[in-house]
């Protein structure tokens, strides 16, 4: 367990660049401090120490705002950040290297006993305020944008987002850019790839539709301006004379 608990501290060093000291992490970090109680409550909850590990976890819930129930199986190097109103349910698995921001759920969608929690493989990231519900799987490398509401398994590589969350890209070579983001110190903020107006196809479509209405603009202010210069060289009579020049409007700006 302890050597689990140092490879926790050590993964908020790789993943939040405001963590100074190993110190400052163990005493003002609630998402470690929920880990750490959450470690041994759950070893309690596998000896038979159900009671008293479920008081555990009320009082790490008070104490840190993050619900972890003791059933939950969590795997290693896993980082909370911020943490705050963070629901983890019993049969919930979480797989290595995860990451998750504060808001998230990790909910069931019926009363029955039995899996009825997400299970998480390695290194997925869920963003802030995310509810991923339901016994579904997210596979490796899965990045969960901020309050997407995931009801479907999520492909491995596949970034997700919206309400119900949609797949807006897959990256299979996920695991090098974990690597150089660890590196490099690339913050991968709340499960949003920075460059989400890249791959998301509905952005990628109004930006196109803009486009053209910039073009489409330009060539009716061309035309008014010929039809203008026509008119002086008393080329076109006086009743063609309707189009006026229109201020310009910057459509790009607007994207």
């Amino acid at each position: 367990m302890f050597t689990h608990i140092k490879e926790d501290i050590r993964c908020v060093f790789e993943r939040d660049p405001a963590a100074r000291s190993t110190f400052e992490i163990l005493t003002t970090y609630p998402g470690v401090h929920a880990i750490i109680i959450h470690r041994l409550n759950h070893r309690l909850w596998k000896a038979g120490w159900k009671w008293l590990a479920r008081m555990l976890s009320a009082f790490a819930r008070w104490f840190t705002g993050v619900e972890i129930h003791p059933g939950a199986e969590i795997g290693r190097r896993f980082f909370i950040d911020h943490g705050m109103g963070i629901v983890i349910g019993e049969t919930t698995i979480i797989g290595n290297d995860c990451t998750l921001y504060h808001g998230v759920t990790l909910g069931g969608t019926t009363w029955q006993k039995g899996k009825r929690h997400p299970t998480l493989e390695n290194d997925v990231v869920v963003g802030a305020g995310a509810k991923v519900l339901g016994p579904i799987i997210i596979s490796n490398g899965a990045r969960i944008g901020s309050n997407a509401v995931v009801i479907k398994p999520v492909p491995e590589g596949a970034t997700v987002v919206g309400i119900p969350a949609r797949i807006v890209g897959i990256d299979k070579n996920y695991k090098k850019y974990h690597q150089q983001a660890v590196h490099q110190k690339i913050f991968d903020a709340y499960g949003i790839p920075q460059d989400i107006a890249d791959i998301d196809p509905i952005q990628h479509a109004i930006d196109h539709m803009l486009d053209d209405i910039d073009a489409m603009d330009q060539k009716i202010q061309a035309i008014c301006v010929t039809l203008k210069q026509m008119e002086k060289h008393e080329l076109l009579p006086p009743e063609l004379d309707s189009c006026q020049t229109r201020p310009q409007i910057n459509l790009k700006s607007m994207k």
